[in-house]
């Protein structure tokens, strides 16, 4: 079992989210009533819908973590798995989206969310960083 297939099979106990497809077209997707909050696009790679206002407020936090990563301006993050940690990560930092999307849907500024970061970020696994 990979890890991305672990963490949906702990998030799917959750009573908050439901599975389904991911809107963007690849991979599956855990929603709560109001929103999708979790992209899984591969065996490793997760986006999770946060909110820019979540993300403002934990930037320095989510910046200082080698498994996630930033696009400039998105509601979205998203999250290499490489080990059990990374799982553990990414199931606190869903319980931040579940509180963050129980405000008004759209994004925080008015403006109508962006879809997930999938195609607009590219993940080196973390020895290939650290050996270059």
């Amino acid at each position: 079992m990979t890890l991305a297939q672990r963490a949906m099979e702990r998030l799917q106990a959750w009573p908050d989210l439901m599975a389904g497809p991911a809107s963007c077209g690849t991979g599956k997707a855990l929603r709560s009533v109001r929103d999708e909050i979790v992209h899984f696009h591969s065996s490793r790679d997760v986006d999770l819908h946060l909110t820019r206002r979540a993300i403002q407020r934990i930037h320095a936090d989510l910046a200082g973590s080698s498994a996630i990563h930033l696009l400039p301006g998105s509601g979205w993050v998203t999250i290499h798995l490489d080990c059990e940690a990374d799982i553990d990560l990414l199931l606190s930092l869903v319980s931040i989206a579940l509180k963050a999307h129980q405000a008004p849907p759209a994004d925080d500024d008015g403006r109508r969310p962006a879809g997930c970061n999938f195609r607009r970020v590219t993940v080196l696994p973390r020895d290939a960083v650290a050996g270059g």
